[in-house]
């Protein structure tokens, strides 16, 4: 079986995010994310009409970056054009794709959700929102490749969000950051307008991220 191992942690990953509440309220987790991970000049999808609890590895096509499907007993998920845009042009090794309900929110609304938690700065700051296409068009992937410049998740107007990673681990929880960031925005803009870190302050959040204690202040 082409990619086993990579089809074994997409399934994975699709029942995390299942299980971690991101898609839930939707509806229909048949169609509330996407998860994919990369080998080479190959990657491994979710099926097109499986729960994302429900998907063996079988299920899961197993496509080349032009978007020829080479194994798999199932179609691929729409949104596969997306994610092979994504591994065309960036180097990510895996990507999350979800219709968390924070993340609707904001896309519907915003040009681009302002850094406001310290956390931010792990998906690059700023987070931009894509202009609205049809899902599973080129359209939208032109649109996501630009959006994702420099940054490790976007925004897909009045849809959700995606997050990419070095691997299936590292994706899912860019996309559980980016589904808190949007709720922690939410709730912020309902009190008063949120403080944005400026990009002087979110250089030095990267920095700090490098190191745990510092050990203790030196006082004079």
């Amino acid at each position: 079986m082409l990619l086993e191992h990579e089809r074994r942690d997409v399934c994975r990953t699709a029942r995390r995010l299942a299980d971690s509440g991101i898609v839930a309220g939707d509806g229909a987790t048949v169609s509330a994310g996407t998860v994919s991970v990369r080998a080479g000049e190959l990657f491994a999808i979710t099926p097109a009409g499986v729960p994302l609890d429900r998907i063996e590895p079988a299920d899961c096509p197993v496509l080349s970056l032009d978007g020829g499907v080479l194994e798999g007993r199932r179609e691929p998920a729409a949104e596969t054009t997306l994610h092979s845009a994504v591994y065309r042009v960036t180097d990510a090794t895996a990507a999350v794709q979800a219709h968390g309900e924070n993340a609707a929110a904001v896309s519907a609304a915003l040009v681009e959700l302002p850094p406001i938690h310290h956390t931010a700065a792990r998906l690059g700051g700023a987070i931009p929102v894509t202009g609205y296409a049809t899902y599973g068009t080129g359209d939208l992937s032109d649109q996501l490749i630009k959006a994702l410049k420099g940054r490790r998740a976007a925004l897909l107007a009045n849809h959700g969000g995606l997050a990419v990673g070095t691997g299936p681990d590292q994706a899912f929880e860019h996309a559980r950051l980016l589904e808190w960031l949007c709720g922690v925005y939410i709730r912020a803009r309902a009190i008063g307008e949120p403080r944005v870190l400026s990009e002087d302050e979110l250089a030095e959040i990267r920095v700090r991220d490098g190191y745990a204690w510092g050990g203790p202040d030196v006082f004079f």
